[in-house]
């Protein structure tokens, strides 16, 4: 077959998948001296239209020197545009430049610092949600809206407009609850005790959860621990109809796409602005059929909110937007000045979670308490629960074992995880520098420490604490230690920790700070 580029016939190149994971991201391979190449004048990183029988996908170019990975006459693609051209090897394809995507203008106009409309929102979403955008571009959006900010207007119109790019789930019922923390406290695995304590008084609670963006761990990293979370939506249905919960992955769910898009660009930058926090959390509970949601600030020095006046601008904005969209919200400020929980990373997670539902007698008070009071909170979305009985509610439902019940038969219809994951084989206990009282603990640094360990891709990397606040400790007694599975991620946390310190304050004891918040 040879490659045509006359103006009367278009150009067409044999299909090829190239067995390259480009996450999130349709990438297309053109051979250097392919003759369509050279004939359409494309440019490295410039966007493409790949059409054939009706089907057709944008995509970034990427030139290739080596016949070996795509041939002259060959269109390479990566594994996600392969999927979603859903065409057999070898099909021929045409290709041609792509337009710019229109709604890159709104996005200059943000980075001008001008509001945009709801239907601008349409545009930039519907845009990303068809691959038009490349990832600088979503960067550049994503960049734009962070530093010159969104009003609460804005933030509404962009939730709704991540909400319309997906499916969105009717689950037919009046109360399906849910419950969501911000983030930025490490450990704090309270939706995996919450979940099942809910079900199990047998109240609707469907949890889709993103995976770790900053973080060392996320709630669908930890649960996969124990189970799968990457369930079709006929197996998630079947699951919460049966159990009344579920614990998964919302990926697979295909709720508010644009906002996984969005996510994969984020991770790499650590960029987690409060606007495009309250959109990207609206707009998955939206589409995921939540009626009723309680969304967790905790508030910290070293939180991502460090002071009450910002904590309770960020609950006045989740109630403007909850409100318009039809959600009953409400909002619980909590104590973030330390981890919640005695481990940070996904199987030192989930050890603390088990232990917590088990009434295990080293289980985590401060995790089984916090989880407690939200899942009461829940609870007394239930119009047949008084106001204040819910705590003492799910206190009786995890004493008597029957949250672990639920639990397990969750984990066994979402599928068991059949993989024995193990903490990391190299480990080093961090010291006390000098005696006295743990009197603040650096959220960010733990956090940092995990992840350089290799959190959560390596699941058994992270930090086990070995004391909390308020703890006293002996000049060079262990206070927490750190787990990692390769030798490079186990060195950088060490030298992490040789610049930045211990992230442990200590002092004397009546230097320690009085939480006045809900914990």
């Amino acid at each position: 077959m040879t490659a045509k580029t006359t103006s009367d016939t278009p150009a067409t190149l044999r299909l090829r998948q190239v067995a390259i994971d480009t996450y999130r991201e349709n990438v297309a391979y053109l051979h250097r001296d392919c003759p369509v190449y050279r004939a359409e004048g494309f440019q490295a990183l410039s966007k493409i239209e790949i059409s054939s029988n009706g089907r057709n996908i944008y995509a970034v170019l990427n030139v290739v020197d080596d016949e070996k990975l795509v041939g002259v006459e060959e269109l390479g693609v990566s594994e996600q545009a392969f999927a979603q051209l859903n065409l057999p090897a070898d099909t021929l394809m045409r290709v041609a430049h792509a337009e710019p995507p229109r709604s890159m203008d709104s996005v200059r106009r943000k980075m001008a610092g001008e509001r945009l409309s709801m239907e601008e929102f349409r545009g930039i979403t519907r845009d990303i949600a068809t691959n038009r955008y490349s990832k600088m571009e979503m960067a550049a959006f994503l960049v734009a809206t962070g530093q010159t900010g969104l009003d609460r207007d804005e933030v509404l119109y962009l939730t709704r407009a991540m909400t319309e790019t997906g499916e969105r789930l009717n689950w037919d019922e009046k109360l399906v609850a849910d419950k969501h923390c911000i983030g930025g406290i490490p450990g704090n695995r309270t939706s995996m005790l919450v979940v099942p304590i809910v079900a199990a008084h047998g109240m609707l609670i469907p949890k889709t959860s993103s995976r770790a963006i900053t973080s060392p761990a996320g709630t669908a990293d930890t649960m996969e621990i124990l189970a799968n979370v990457e369930l079709p939506v006929t197996a998630l249905h079947d699951l919460v109809r049966q159990h009344r919960g579920c614990l998964a992955w919302g990926g697979n769910a295909n709720l508010a796409p644009v906002d996984d898009i969005l996510i994969s660009v984020e991770r790499p930058l650590g960029i987690d602005t409060q606007s495009q926090m309250v959109a990207s959390i609206l707009s998955k509970k939206l589409a995921a059929g939540s009626t009723h949601l309680l969304i967790d600030i905790p508030v910290g020095p070293t939180a991502k909110v460090r002071h009450m006046r910002e904590a309770l601008q960020l609950r006045k904005l989740f109630e403007f937007v909850g409100d318009r969209l039809g959600l009953h919200l409400q909002v619980m400020i909590t104590d973030g000045r330390e981890p919640v929980g005695r481990g940070i990373g996904p199987v030192l997670e989930a050890r603390d979670v088990m232990q917590v539902l088990e009434n295990h007698p080293d289980a985590p008070a401060d995790l089984r308490q916090k989880a407690l009071r939200l899942a009461g909170r829940v609870l007394e979305f239930d119009p047949d629960i008084r106001g204040g009985q819910g705590f003492a509610i799910a206190r009786d439902i995890l004493d008597s074992g029957r949250a672990l019940e639920k639990m397990c038969a969750i984990i066994a219809g979402q599928g068991k995880q059949t993989t024995q994951f193990k903490l990391g084989t190299l480990n080093v206990e961090v010291n006390a520098e000098r005696a006295g009282t743990v009197v603040g603990i650096d959220n960010y640094l733990l956090s940092r420490i995990a992840r350089v360990a290799g959190a959560p891709m390596d699941r058994g990397a992270g930090v086990e604490l070995l004391k909390k606040l308020g703890n006293p400790v002996a000049k060079g007694e262990p206070i927490y230690r750190v787990y990692a599975e390769f030798p490079a991620d186990f060195a950088f946390a060490r030298k992490l920790i040789a610049e930045r310190g211990s992230g442990y304050t200590i002092g004397e004891a009546d230097e320690l700070s009085v939480s006045d918040l809900e914990f």
